[in-house]
């Protein structure tokens, strides 16, 4: 495939250049200051040159807590920016893969979200998102994934966090009533070259598995580091100093369930990759 990728410099666009590149696609990266999806003519002039036959739009506005201030930029650059990124796949006739998040739900469910349950954001960001995916609601060539607590080689993540406070700290404090499953960007990053290449529209969630908290999150990287995970401390959300200025889902967990119901595998537990991750960041 020729494929473009938006936001080709960040945690996920990194990765997936690589994997794309790997399996030997054309691939055009493309990210600030050359596209700036917000701006809909320089949008349509670098798909329309480019001329790719999928694009993969993962650039956004993911400052969940800077959101909150400017909800106008939130929407511009989540919102309208995939609804130029559509309107330029039209164009060229391109299939299109949006990734989106856990944010679009209010996690007050006692269960796992599936791809069937009515989102409900209750941050200027997940309801930025929200927005882009409304953008492409009865696509045909549109795949939407939402994914969670994502941690990769690339950018800034929890795994890299954590390592540096680790060497800085002889404790470090995290929540432990918000729950979820991690994603390591190089198990998602397959899986939606995968849902292009099988042309397969509609909504996903792909996440790895295994649900934890984020303070049970942070002493697995202790552990998979060769830290003492007891230098970990469980604090609630409403310890927290500073208080965050969006609120977070208490439940973020997704449940794949069209993954599963599609006969496609899952991605593997989150614990069998984050060795490899935390090797590659320390």
């Amino acid at each position: 495939m020729r494929v473009l990728i938006t936001g080709a410099g960040g945690q996920v666009g990194r990765e997936l250049v690589e994997v794309f590149e790997a399996a030997g696609d054309e691939v055009v990266g493309a990210d600030l200051p050359v596209l700036d999806v917000a701006d809909r003519d320089v949008t349509l002039q670098v798909i329309t040159t480019a001329h790719p036959d999928a694009i993969v739009h993962a650039g956004a506005w993911t400052a969940v807590d800077a959101c909150e201030a400017d909800p106008d930029r939130a929407l511009r650059v989540n919102g309208l920016g995939t609804r130029h990124v559509a309107q330029g796949a039209r164009l060229v006739g391109a299939r299109l893969l949006y990734l989106s998040t856990d944010y679009v739900f209010d996690g007050e469910s006692a269960r796992p979200y599936d791809e069937w349950d009515a989102p409900n954001p209750r941050s200027v960001y997940g309801r930025s998102k929200l927005a882009g995916e409304r953008e492409l609601a009865g696509d045909p060539d549109a795949t939407i994934v939402r994914t969670s607590w994502v941690c990769g080689r690339y950018g800034s993540n929890l795994v890299r966090t954590v390592l540096g406070l680790a060497a800085e700290r002889d404790t470090v404090s995290f929540v432990d009533d918000q729950r979820g499953h991690p994603t390591i960007v190089g198990d998602l990053a397959p899986m939606l070259r995968r849902l292009l290449v099988e042309h397969r529209p509609g909504l996903f969630h792909v996440t790895n598995q295994g649900v934890v908290s984020w303070f049970e999150l942070v002493r697995a990287v202790f552990e998979a580091a060769g830290l003492d995970p007891a230098r970990v401390e469980p604090i609630s959300t409403a310890e927290l100093d500073p208080p965050r200025a969006a609120p977070r889902p208490v439940n973020s967990v997704l449940d794949n369930a069209a993954l599963r119901l599609c006969d496609l595998p899952l991605l593997p537990d989150f614990r069998e990759s984050l060795p490899d991750l935390v090797a590659a960041l320390a």
